[in-house]
């Protein structure tokens, strides 16, 4: 043991802190066993001596800062999204140049300084102040890598001028180009060398140095850029990579922890009533794997410092100290967490101080409660530390899985139960948090919990711990046990957040975990609801990254680069302000007539309680939306399949009614083309569709279903797991196809939907003065909307536009008005359809029918 004293900074001088319960604020150590410091009128005493602390602890080691690296990840996308805009909105940053050199004429006299001459001054002057108060300090370390820094903050911003210059981009090598002068190094490698160098030499709340020469740099960009020195592209891209670089160095380097030790803990603590006489330091977790690390004696407080603690009466403590850089990491995890999820709140402590101030909370409300937890005793604050003191009485132990019965899960089940019911939810509940405190069932580690919560909120704290003690015991013991602890009702309510995202990672780990926990234990919680209680039940969505918002995402994505890349503005507008406005409305009301027919072939199939026809046109509106992104027919069918699969219908019998709609429209399409031919005595076959290319698709498709047949491990996956899937698909087709008067419904509705389609198109030319048959405009529209729709493009994009053009020019029709009736047609046929359609997606999403 050694008699250790460390010293703090002026900075970090410890203040105290005793949070609010109901409306009172309780003295330090209130409602535990701490030693009494009055005297015998009751007023608390202030000991007037001190006796030296006998300290045994470790110095501050330099910590890997997580927000570092989240620094620099939004330092890197910020470079990315400049660099976007300079090359596609120009004159964005073309403005808010003009609007910096307006307002800084006062300035101009600076233009007969040399640029070179001036940076070069304002380097040294930064580097050199900064260097010298570093050395003084014998920060040896951190004044070597920060000279790092400035170099690679060079080589690599001298890197990417090399790069601009190979891809020889004229719109963004005129927005990044410095105005001194041309040739490779067109960014500006002041501001990525000197921003790294200070980057590593911080961070500037510690050093006024740091903090002066930042000031200094951001003054200078601001007057180089009025002075048209340098780009403001230019300018934010080169600090941008400065402090990509500094940050990754210093998360490499290192940051050293600024906050309590030694001395400092004894002294934070004597302002909430302790005279410590003795602190010795835990290392037994500094070693343990992980970037959370907890212990069950502080309550699970990530990544805290625990000290063992005695005072001069002989009362015992157990302190944590939850420093600021630590916590980051904690932070962080919060912050994903809160991203994962949708639907339920989770906690996001940004300071030390925030953290332990809500744990201190949620240790009192829980014990007003009457739950059993560890006895806090105050807490303590510094700039950079909190400090969370408890008594050594009700120290919780580890629960032993092997002696995990039914009334110990029952008495868990039942503490959790007493939590909820006052609002408490714990929001994590792992392996760790199963504990015992005086030989009872607790549940500890209350850090990242939260009072006044809801419902989804308390139903995934009971999915956690009934999946946990599943996968400790068994689902049968678990269930049965839940049974008698929290009812039926409960137990059903449960069963649409029994997912796989609300059961912590430390859970799946288990020895005991399997794949199917999930689908087993929600199969038997739906077990003990009657069917049409289950049927009814609503889904709930938890995760916020599934398969649908991927799906949802990248529709979004593909969307915006369809626009910005294909939509010629330019020709759009043209070809509308020629059009006859009134002609052009028709079109528009014909496009929504064709969502008409749509929806009604879809919804002759649908039962009649399922049947809302402002639901199904929104369904049919929002498969606009996904045609910007999707080749033509996928989207509409992927649309059906999700809407029928959320108004009750299994998956068999929604593919079923999907594949019958997009059957009846494909026949329907078909057959209008037949009949239209004979009446119109046009044969336009044979000059549009490629020979025997039928043939050659059917060829295609046997050779690979042989091949598949003639391999046995892949027989054998469709004999015996498609094969089934198959037949019960064809069971609820012939089902669909046998009704003669849904199947009659659904043949109107596709003949609406051709018709209108057409007639759109008939009308696009009429806005251009130019009279034609309307069969024969139907007949040649269909065939030529056909084969440009079966090109693999978002909504045939550019095949339909030439397709159609291509025809009626060979029909006879001007090319300059076949061109000008395409573009309006596919205005109100496709572009002014994505926003209607994400409109109606975002309702039908609303209402969770998508």
């Amino acid at each position: 043991m050694t008699n250790e004293t460390f010293a703090t900074s002026p900075t970090d001088e410890p203040t105290t802190a005793t949070p609010e319960l109901d409306g009172t604020k309780p003295e330090a150590g209130a409602g535990t066993n701490a030693p009494d410091t009055s005297d015998a009128s009751g007023t608390p005493s202030t000991p007037r001596h001190h006796r030296p602390a006998d300290i045994d602890d470790v110095a501050p080691q330099r910590t890997h800062n997580a927000n570092d690296l989240l620094h620099a990840a939004g330092a890197l996308i910020l470079a990315v999204v400049v660099i976007v805009f300079a090359t596609y909105m120009r004159g964005i940053t073309t403005g808010v140049e003009y609007d910096a050199k307006t307002a800084g004429q006062a300035i101009n006299w600076l233009m007969d300084l040399p640029v070179s001459v001036l940076q070069q001054f304002l380097s040294f002057v930064i580097v050199i102040g900064v260097l010298v108060d570093l050395l003084i300090n014998r920060e040896w370390l951190q004044s070597a890598v920060s000279v790092v820094a400035l170099f690679c903050g060079y080589a690599l911003i001298l890197g990417l001028s090399f790069i601009l210059a190979h891809l020889g981009v004229p719109a963004l090598l005129a927005a990044v180009r410095s105005g001194e002068g041309s040739g490779p190094a067109m960014l500006p490698d002041f501001y990525a060398g000197i921003g790294a160098f200070l980057t590593v030499a911080g961070p500037k709340r510690s050093r006024s140095s740091v903090k002066w020469s930042w000031n200094t740099l951001l003054v200078a960009a601001a007057v180089f850029v009025i002075v048209s020195w340098h780009s403001v592209a230019g300018v934010i891209v080169s600090f941008a990579v400065g402090r990509v670089i500094g940050l990754v160095l210093r998360f490499a380097m290192g940051t050293r922890t600024q906050g309590l030790w030694g001395t400092g803990v004894v002294q934070a603590v004597r302002g909430i009533g302790l005279d410590i006489t003795e602190l010795h330091r835990r290392m037994d977790a500094d070693n343990e794997p992980g970037v959370l690390k907890t212990r069950l004696d502080d309550d699970l407080i990530e990544n805290s410092r625990i000290y063992d603690a005695r005072d001069g009466q002989g009362h015992r403590y157990i302190i944590s100290v939850l420093d600021s850089l630590p916590h980051a990491a904690g932070y962080l995890n919060q912050l994903w967490q809160g991203l994962r999820f949708t639907g339920v709140s989770m906690r996001r402590d940004r300071s030390a101080s925030d953290a332990i101030h809500h744990h201190f909370d949620m240790l009192l409300g829980l014990k007003s409660c009457g739950l059993t937890t560890p006895s806090a005793y105050g807490v303590a604050d510094s700039e950079e530390s909190s400090v969370l003191v408890f008594n050594v009485t009700d120290t919780p132990s580890p629960c032993d899985p092997q002696y995990l019965d039914a009334d110990t899960m029952a008495g868990y089940m039942d503490y959790l139960a007493r939590a909820n019911s006052r609002g408490y939810t714990h929001r994590r509940i792992t392996p760790d948090t199963l504990a015992r405190i005086d030989g009872q069932p607790a549940i500890v580690g209350w850090q990242n919990g939260d009072y006044a919560s809801g419902s989804a909120n308390i139903a995934m704290d009971k999915v956690q711990l009934l999946m946990l003690l599943c996968t400790l015991t068994s689902p049968e013991l678990a269930i049965d046990t839940a049974m008698k602890a929290w009812g039926r009702e409960t137990l059903v309510a449960l069963a649409p957040f029994v997912q796989k995202v609300a059961v912590p990672s430390a859970t799946r780990n288990l020895p005991g975990w399997n794949k199917q926990a999930i689908g087993e234990v929600r199969d038997r919680l739906n077990a003990l609801a009657p069917h049409e209680e289950v049927d009814a039940a609503e889904p709930v969505t938890l995760a916020r990254f599934n398969v649908k918002s991927f799906v949802s995402i990248t529709l979004l994505i593909i969307a915006v680069a369809v626009i910005f890349t294909q939509l010629r503005p330019n020709e759009v507008i043209d070809a509308v302000r020629h059009a006859n406005l009134g002609w052009a409305l028709v079109c528009l009301l014909f496009s929504m007539l064709a969502w008409v027919g749509s929806a009604i072939t879809l919804g002759s199939f649908m039962d009649d309680g399922k049947r809302h026809w402002f639901d199904l046109f929104c369904s049919q509106a929002a498969s606009g939306f996904t045609a910007v992104s999707m080749p033509a027919g996928v989207g509409p069918a992927f649309v059906n399949l999700q809407f029928l699969r959320k108004n009750g219908y299994k998956n068999t019998a929604a593919t079923a009614i999907m594949s019958v709609t997009w059957a009846v429209q494909g026949l329907t399409t078909i057959v209008l083309l037949l009949v239209m031919g004979l009446f119109t005595g046009r044969n336009m076959f044979s000059g549009m569709v490629p020979t025997n290319t039928l043939v050659v698709v059917i060829g295609a498709i046997v050779l690979a279903l042989c091949l598949c047949m003639a391999i046995p491990p892949i027989r054998r996956l469709l004999v015996d797991k498609y094969l089934p899937l198959l037949r019960s698909y064809a069971h609820q087709l012939v089902e669909v196809l046998a009704q003669p008067t849904k199947l009659v419904g659904g043949l109107v509705g596709a003949l609406i939907l051709n018709i209108a389609t057409g007639l759109g198109f008939w009308v696009a030319l009429l806005a251009f003065g130019t009279s034609a048959n309307p069969l024969e405009t139907i007949f040649v529209f269909l065939l030529a909307n056909t084969l440009g729709s079966a090109m693999p493009t978002p909504g045939g994009l550019g095949a339909v536009e030439a397709a159609l053009t291509f025809a009626f020019t060979s029909i006879g029709v001007p090319p300059a008005v076949a061109l000008s009736a395409t573009l309006l047609y596919r205005v109100g046929f496709y572009w002014l359809r994505i926003p209607i359609g994400a409109l109606a997606m975002k309702r039908l999403d609303k209402h969770n029918l998508l």
